[in-house]
């Protein structure tokens, strides 16, 4: 095995947060590396290239804050420009010399002696440091269902996080298997070029309209010219998206009542259908599921060469899809529209701390401290960790915060000040009591199923308040609530 590189902080990931981590480090002027199993940064943004892709948070405000673009093509700009934005930021900030690209980490072990992280990848090589950064994010390894006979289709089969451009679509008979984020986007764009679409829906989700527009090109000159002007229009979107938390938080109240009763307009004003509108009606509250936004999914299951199928999937076929009552939709290509696989968070990765691993840890479900720091794990830093999600706002402000508030104990033990910076455990339950109380009382914990729970009840994925309120509590580092030697 290799003689280990060292360094001051190791990043793993080069998306969204990765990138974030590592622009902080380069002005903090200590040494580190990003580690990142792709051939290009970006992470979800890269995988995620099907027909349609993008962000459902205005791009203004998908950003950072101190990066901001005024040359966004669009209110929701695609994902090819969003992809462009993030190696914009990784030349701009010179983090190039730091990227270690097409390096798929395997473990993580800490070692008491040296309090330094080891850090291996699949082939082989390794890094050490006093600091790690783990910036895998909760949606990067596409989920797919284990039906009965998937692997006897003789067809294509695509996952919308795995596209490739010469997917077979075009006077194909297609089928969506999912209704959720990626479906939405993606079955426009499939319904105009397929020969037949058949998209499988399980239940329905409520849908507003996204009211996407480009932005003109005297717009953007004068976000280019008046940095004061785009920064407001930013905080104007925030304020907007912020005002609608009301309706997770208070199920059944006002906000979710205005809510509701907007999406129900535009299902009826979009279709005319009574059958396909009631089959398109959810049955759960807003907010149980995250509330999507589309201006072309409902005109496209109202097109002649779409079908919306509600039955319930038995098996898989080599022919196509098998309904429960024994009816073959007859397929040439299956695309998986169905998310990924959001509550280990980590996994693959073997972390090994002091006294065991953090899978052990998780077992019953992913804990953390603020969604940063894990009781048991000195010197490790999570971004967009556990229960730092949303269903309203931007991620992005989220990590930001975050990144904020873990950067003093990041740089203390990076810099050797500390040697080593633990969360109490005590102090992680006792905040891990009160959110999970929270939590039960918002939409997500409604009878609807979602990625957003676990299958024993626990909520580890989402914030439960609104990002005002994160923001204040990651202000200050609680060096208080923290082990540090």
């Amino acid at each position: 095995m290799t003689v280990p590189l060292e360094t001051q902080v190791i990043i793993i990931g080069a998306g969204m947060s990765g990138l974030l981590a590592a622009i902080r480090m380069k002005q903090a002027g200590v040494d580190f590396v990003v580690l990142e199993k792709s051939l290009e940064v970006g992470g979800t943004w890269l995988d995620n290239c099907y027909p349609g892709s993008g962000c459902d948070v205005p791009s203004h405000l998908y950003s950072y804050s101190f990066a901001g673009n005024p040359h966004w093509s669009r209110l929701f700009a695609r994902q090819p420009e969003i992809l462009e934005y993030f190696r914009d930021q990784a030349n701009r900030f010179r983090l190039r010399p730091h990227l270690c690209l097409g390096v798929e980490v395997a473990s993580a072990d800490w070692d008491e002696a040296s309090t330094r992280w080891t850090v291996t990848s699949a082939d082989g090589n390794r890094w050490r440091a006093p600091a790690l950064i783990v910036a895998t994010g909760q949606l990067n390894r596409p989920r797919t269902p284990d039906l009965p006979g998937r692997e006897s289709f003789a067809g294509a089969q695509i996952h919308t996080a795995r596209w490739h451009a010469d997917a077979p679509i075009a006077g194909k008979r297609v089928g969506v298997i999912g209704t959720g984020a990626s479906a939405i986007q993606v079955v426009p764009e499939v319904a105009r070029e397929a020969g037949h679409l058949t998209v499988f829906q399980r239940s329905p989700h409520w849908i507003i309209p996204r009211m996407d527009a480009p932005i003109s090109p005297a717009m953007k000159r004068l976000f280019a010219s008046v940095p004061l002007l785009r920064k407001a229009f930013r905080a104007l979107i925030w304020r907007r998206l912020e005002a609608t938390h009301p309706a997770i938080a208070e199920p059944g109240g006002v906000k979710a009542r205005e809510m509701e009763k907007m999406a129900l307009d535009y299902l009826a004003a979009t279709i005319a259908d009574p059958a396909l509108r009631q089959a398109l009606t959810p049955d759960f509250p807003i907010g149980c599921k995250r509330t999507l936004v589309s201006d072309d999914y409902y005109p496209a299951l109202a097109s002649d060469n779409v079908t919306l199928e509600t039955r319930a999937i038995d098996r898989i076929e080599p022919g196509g899809v098998r309904l429960a009552d024994g009816a073959l939709a007859e397929l040439d290509t299956i695309i998986w529209a169905t998310g990924f696989e959001t509550h280990g968070f980590v996994a693959p990765i073997a972390i090994n701390g002091p006294a065991g691993s953090l899978a052990q840890a998780w077992a019953n479900g992913a804990r953390a401290y603020r969604g940063t720091t894990v009781a048991g794990f000195p010197n490790l830093f999570l971004l967009y960790g556990p229960n730092t999600n949303l269903g309203h706002n931007s991620i992005i402000f989220m990590v930001e915060r975050q990144m904020e508030y873990a950067l003093p104990a990041i740089l203390k033990v990076a810099r050797g000040e500390a040697r080593r910076i633990a969360i109490r455990p005590e102090a992680q339950q006792a905040y891990n009591r009160t959110l999970q109380a929270r939590l039960a009382t918002t939409s997500w914990a409604a009878g609807c199923g979602s990625w957003y729970k676990t299958d024993n009840g626990v909520m580890p994925n989402n914030w439960a308040g609104n990002t005002a309120e994160f923001a204040r509590m990651m202000k200050r580092f609680d060096a208080e609530a923290y082990e540090i030697a």
